[in-house]
């Protein structure tokens, strides 16, 4: 079976809830559509480098995707439909990482140099 990731950017006004219900929502069409979400990534609110919408920050999720061409293009399709969605990208991919994102390592290293700074 084929594997994805699908990233997406949510507007920077939402809670952190709403952003999981969203990411909750793409997940429900993927396996409703016979497919297999295999990871789910949070990055947090980031600055990006131009606006988008009006929205200087935005929500970024990750999904790590096992299904048919026919459930990513369903799932782009209600993507893009949302309006509190403003941009998304679905790559497919030879294999999927293990562990964490090369994101997520990112932002652990940034809280452990930040907790030893504060130590000193």
């Amino acid at each position: 079976m084929p594997l994805y990731e699908h990233v997406f950017l949510a507007r920077q006004d939402l809670s952190q809830a709403q952003v999981d219900a969203l990411a909750a929502n793409a997940t429900q069409i993927v396996e409703t559509n016979a497919g297999k979400v295999t990871k789910t990534e949070t990055w947090g609110l980031k600055n990006i480098a131009y606006k988008i919408k009006r929205n200087r920050k935005a929500h970024y999720v990750m999904l790590n995707i096992e299904a048919p061409a026919g459930v990513v293009a369903e799932l782009e399709r209600q993507t893009a439909i949302n309006e509190d969605v403003i941009r998304f990208l679905t790559i497919r991919v030879d294999e999927l990482e293990e562990g964490p994102s090369v994101q997520m390592r990112k932002q652990d290293r940034e809280r452990r140099g930040r907790r030893e700074r504060e130590m000193d």
